[in-house]
């Protein structure tokens, strides 16, 4: 394969993954933006709600660790492949389901397929940055936020079309579905991490990924970031309206501008790590969505609670990226199994954080409790240097100074 054939097909591949991302981003979003619909449809309290979206958590956390773990045994790519075509697929029967039973059961597989592409494309990411010998992570991330843009938009303008939710999911799954084939076609055609000899050792149980203090400590990180996360998604416009008396059409821009932060720092976020390093860039972001938050809410004006939110938004943006990649590179014989463990326990954050935050406002009050995100990620900034990547052996193609895409790719 020449060095020409070498570019463009890691061009397609870099592609694939970006489709993977986005169309991963784009059911999500949809999916949220027409809860209000299926709750409406099937007559839910706000309590059965909530026990259908835990049936799609407990699925997501399922998938990614446990089936997140065939990436290590199979390849990212043969995982990533079925799940992201199964990804628009599952999407169509959340509108149709009869009762909540049938609610609970479908969004169980649907969050099953959502976590395992989950650790599939993140891992499979890391093989093509790997493969291009630059940072690349912070753009796939940037792509997921796009997408769950544009699929949070479409869910909204259906919803202002009168149009079902059924019509909703029909469509986006149709468009999720044709990017997964696209992706497929183009996806690099990496071979299973244990694939070869001098692979030997990745051949053992990911127990050992289980008892790793470090990644343990990067899965912490993770928690602590996305706490922010959930947080600004579930609390920010309470915040602005009920706390700071502001209109309910000038409190959602605290969220507008957490997301827009967020999206415009992962744009961003490539060329920083390539300037700045892992470890600088992650603790400025940490410092700037502590020291942004914290100052926000001292000021206590709702101008200031957009500024807080957009600097939180900002600083989070690269965090998660790097942290997802420095997990995947410490073993990349084991990435899908170190992936799992990290990206989930992030996921956790994500999912209990605003849960703690209402627990603790009872408590002290939302303006108090909105703390804690800012001092939890001031936290990352301080565990920063756990993304310093670990020195390895170079592989036996890497001696002969050559660089194609299976070996560049783990």
């Amino acid at each position: 394969m020449t060095l020409v054939t070498d570019r463009a097909a890691l061009r397609r591949g870099r592609t694939a993954t970006s489709l993977l991302f986005l169309l991963f981003g784009t059911a999500l979003g949809s999916w949220t933006s027409r809860i209000p619909s299926v709750k409406s449809r099937l007559g839910l309290s706000d309590g059965l709600l909530s026990l259908a979206l835990l049936a799609f958590a407990l699925g997501a956390i399922a998938g990614m660790m446990v089936l997140g773990r065939l990436v290590d045994r199979l390849g990212s790519t043969r995982v990533m492949v079925p799940t992201a075509l199964l990804e628009g697929l599952l999407l169509v029967p959340l509108a149709y389901v009869p009762d909540l039973a049938g609610l609970i059961l479908a969004l169980f597989l649907f969050g099953l397929v959502h976590g395992t592409l989950n650790i599939a494309m993140n891992a499979n990411a890391i093989k093509v940055q790997r493969a291009c010998g630059r940072p690349i992570m912070s753009s796939f991330h940037a792509v997921y936020s796009i997408g769950g843009f544009l699929g949070s938009a479409v869910g909204g303008l259906f919803a202002r079309q009168d149009l079902s939710a059924g019509a909703t999911f029909i469509s986006v799954g149709a468009a999720v579905f044709l990017m997964a084939l696209w992706a497929t076609a183009w996806a690099l055609p990496t071979e299973p991490a244990s694939a070869g000899p001098q692979d030997a050792p990745a051949k053992a149980s990911g127990s050992s990924v289980i008892r790793s203090p470090e990644l343990w400590f990067l899965g912490a990180l993770a928690m602590c970031a996305l706490v922010g996360e959930g947080t600004a998604a579930d609390w920010s416009a309470v915040y602005l309206h009920e706390d700071l008396g502001s209109s309910p059409g000038f409190a959602a821009a605290a969220f507008a501008a957490f997301s827009v932060a967020m999206t415009t720092g992962r744009l961003l976020g490539d060329r920083l790590t390539a300037r700045f390093g892992p470890v600088a860039l992650v603790r400025g972001c940490g410092v700037l969505a502590s020291v942004g938050m914290t100052a926000a809410l001292a000021v206590g004006q709702p101008w200031a609670g957009v500024a807080g939110f957009a600097c939180l938004g900002a600083g989070m943006s690269c965090i998660a990226p790097q942290v997802y990649s420095a997990a995947g590179q410490r073993d990349p014989a084991r990435a899908g199994a170190a992936l799992s463990l990290v990206v989930s326990l992030g996921y956790v954050g994500f999912l209990v954080g605003p849960l703690v935050i209402g627990s603790v406002s009872t408590l002290v009050g939302l303006p108090l409790a909105l703390g804690l995100p800012a001092l939890l990620v001031f936290f990352v900034a301080l565990g920063a240097p756990a993304l310093r990547p670990a020195k390895q052996t170079p592989a036996p193609a890497d001696r002969t100074g050559g660089r194609g895409l299976l070996s560049g790719g783990g």
